[in-house]
């Protein structure tokens, strides 16, 4: 059957409408978070400013890349109560950040049952044996991203770390750009308490 050319393109920009309506919107993202110290009963979040290691407050490219980390973990601390001072010596308390993304390439033989390889298991069993040569060692590796980050909170006066928490989770891509402040929002859910022990915590992204 014959389809005219200007149905044909109008059915294909339909279809990618679609694919691009289906990829946007809110999503969950799911990290492992723990959480450390002793903050005051009684404190209040009060307000905050961004501290830097020296390594961190080099001019460029090191320092344009925390202060996207920067930007990525201010929501999550005004969601947990906190307002941003207008400068150092005015806050209550430094917060230092780190994030960190890993790449990791795992072969399936890593795990024994393989669930964690995302290649065809046909593919290198009896497809490989056949063809011997035509297929590198790197092919059937299953790279894999661990994304984490860790915030520190201090007393500014007294310089006493009062609350430290951690979100990490993985993934067969570095992650989307809205993945950072997820991870921060994450890793501060449960402010003020502390659960050292590595739990679930799941938070809505918009993309």
């Amino acid at each position: 059957m014959h389809i005219p050319r200007r149905s044909l393109l109008a059915a294909l920009g339909a279809v990618a409408a679609l694919g691009l309506s289906a990829c946007s919107g809110p999503y969950s993202i799911s990290s492992e978070v723990s959480s450390f110290g002793s903050w005051p009963e009684s404190r209040k979040p009060g307000s905050f400013a961004f501290e830097r290691l020296p390594s961190q407050a080099q001019a460029g490219a090191i320092a344009d890349n925390q202060a996207r980390i920067e930007a990525s973990a201010r929501a999550a601390l005004l969601k947990a109560g906190f307002t941003e001072a207008t400068d150092a010596k005015s806050a209550d308390v430094l917060v230092s950040l780190g994030m960190r993304v890993d790449a990791q390439d795992r072969a399936p033989w890593d795990d024994p049952l393989w669930w964690r390889w995302q290649g065809s298991y046909s593919h290198w069993r009896y497809g490989g044996l056949g063809r011997i040569g035509m297929y590198h060692p790197s092919d059937m590796l299953d790279r894999r991203y661990d994304r984490s980050v860790a915030v520190l909170l201090r007393d500014r006066q007294s310089a006493e770390p009062l609350y430290e928490a951690r979100a990490s989770n993985e993934g067969m891509t570095q992650g989307p750009s809205e993945l950072a402040g997820a991870l921060f929002e994450a890793a501060l859910s449960d402010f003020p308490k502390v659960r050292p022990e590595p739990h679930r915590v799941v938070v809505q992204a918009i993309r």
